[in-house]
């Protein structure tokens, strides 16, 4: 690290100890400005409540995790990178803000409907690749990696490549269990650049029902082993037609705060993986439901919650296909987003520039550009007709087995009737808040996305004032700010 960056990082930690004695309200005014900088009013939303989570932790942190956050997040992430990423768009037409790689399909657990169960098990991601990806990823400005599986602690080497790479952040999806029967915690608050995110269903029963007995116990054991040492995690949560209400009741979601938890992560139950079963989605009441509690949350619990297919306000609609981010799995197969199992292009032969500008890529990044409801901001269960179109078209293949059933057939035809009900309750939520009503073209991918690659929006689907800013000329600076909300 360069004397420049080693003071400036020094200073902020500096700012960041001074801010966390701020009353909460002062922060919110003294960030205003800059707030008002990102494009959707719940983007701003977010990121306040994660400034003011962050700064009710922050004494109670370990003082190396509080130097890591520092460093590899508000350093090298936000500022440090940020040139990288311009370059990047300029380059490509895409600057992803995080990537997801799973290093391992393997897992300790057998969890009822695992989205990931039917992946080869064998592990083609090397230490090596593994090494490589990484690099690239720092090239191109990434510097905030999400693991996932697959169980990603039953590879003893991951220690190691997070050690090596001690400039970047990588948050951790875990089932927990490997926390505690390994002992990990002291090496992680070694390493301090290690956000564990810890699968959980609800209390001790509805967590054992999914997980297997003694689960709920050892995940109990290992946030309170974490929050003990100082390390910044938090929880990753399942929502399905039994549990939904429970996992984001006041009761369960202060439970989680006081068991230390900064994070909350939640999860629509997808139909791939394990035995894909539609009875276990939510219904349009619940997950409008979840959508109202997630706002509520926010603004008044000490945890910074998320929900990745009721806050597509935060991110203006997906971000998978490289908009954001995208997901390589453990035999290096490069997926539009974890739950879209489906590829062209495989890591171990192409770069990550080669894959994110792949035909298959730019059109799904084009075509995000047409959704005007970002309360249906999913390829896979709110628009899965545009999945199809893309697999369709550009040959992909399913990376996981039973991908295909999505396509065709019995579950495709479950998705669909879905689809339908919850696009009958997501227009009247978007109307109501202001949007526009879409206008279906009939058209689904054009062959000037192709050429061009560019990312489009319809004037008969844009957002009015309540939804988005008006459109305006953006710096680099506001295009930077306007990125962070990307985080889901």
């Amino acid at each position: 690290m360069s004397f420049k960056y080693t003071v400036m990082n020094k200073g902020i930690l500096g700012l960041a100890k001074a801010v966390s004695y701020l009353p909460d309200e002062l922060l919110a005014s003294l960030s205003k400005k800059q707030l008002q900088k990102v494009r959707f009013p719940e983007g701003r939303e977010f990121i306040l409540s994660f400034m003011k989570t962050l700064k009710h932790r922050w004494r109670k942190l370990n003082p190396n995790v509080r130097k890591k956050l520092v460093e590899n997040m508000v350093g090298n992430y936000f500022i440090n990178s940020r040139d990288k990423r311009y370059k990047m768009e300029e380059e490509l037409g895409c600057s992803p803000l995080f990537l997801v790689i799973s290093p391992s399909m393997r897992c300790n657990l057998v969890c009822t409907g695992c989205y990931s169960a039917n992946y080869d098990r064998s592990d083609s991601l090397d230490y090596a690749t593994l090494d490589r990806i990484l690099r690239e990823a720092k090239e191109a400005g990434i510097y905030y990696i999400v693991v996932s599986g697959g169980e990603p602690f039953v590879r003893d080497d991951l220690l190691t490549l997070f050690e090596k790479h001690n400039d970047m952040t990588f948050m951790v999806y875990t089932n927990g269990t490997l926390i505690h029967t390994k002992k990990l915690v002291p090496k992680l608050v070694k390493l301090g650049n290690v956000v564990p995110c810890i699968s959980i269903e609800g209390y001790e029963k509805e967590t054992d029902a999914r997980r297997g007995k003694g689960t709920y116990k050892k995940i109990m054991s290992a946030m309170d082993s974490l929050k003990k040492e100082g390390i910044f995690f938090g929880y990753s949560a399942t929502p399905t037609k039994f549990n939904n209400d429970l996992l984001v009741s006041d009761e369960f979601v202060d439970f989680m705060i006081d068991k230390g938890a900064s994070i909350g992560w939640y999860f629509n139950y997808m139909p791939v993986g394990r035995y894909p079963d539609t009875d276990l989605m939510t219904n349009p009441e619940q997950r409008a439901f979840r959508l109202k509690r997630m706002g509520e949350l926010r603004k008044t619990k000490d945890i910074t919650v998320a929900d990745f297919w009721n806050d597509g306000l935060l991110t203006g609609g997906c971000i998978s296909g490289g908009r954001s981010y995208f997901h390589i799995n453990a035999s290096g197969d490069v997926e539009p987003c974890a739950f879209a199992q489906f590829s062209v292009d495989n890591i171990l032969n192409k770069s990550l520039k080669e894959v994110l500008m792949s035909d298959f890529f730019r059109s799904i990044r084009s075509r995000q550009g047409e959704m005007g409801n970002h309360y249906r901001p999913c390829m896979v269960i709110d628009r899965p007709q545009v999945l199809r179109d893309h697999v369709a078209r550009f040959g992909a293949k399913a990376s996981q087995p039973g991908a295909e059933k999505l396509l065709t057939g019995k579950l495709a035809a479950e998705v669909d009737a879905i689809a339908t009900e919850w696009k009958k309750y997501a227009d009247k939520i978007w109307t109501e808040n202001g949007g526009i009503p879409e206008v279906d073209t009939g058209h689904h991918i054009g062959n000037n996305h192709i050429i061009h690659g560019t990312t489009t929006t319809s004037k008969t689907t844009k957002p009015v004032a309540r939804i988005a800013a008006k459109t305006t000329t953006k710096t680099k600076k506001t295009r930077d700010i306007e990125n962070t909300q990307t985080v889901n």
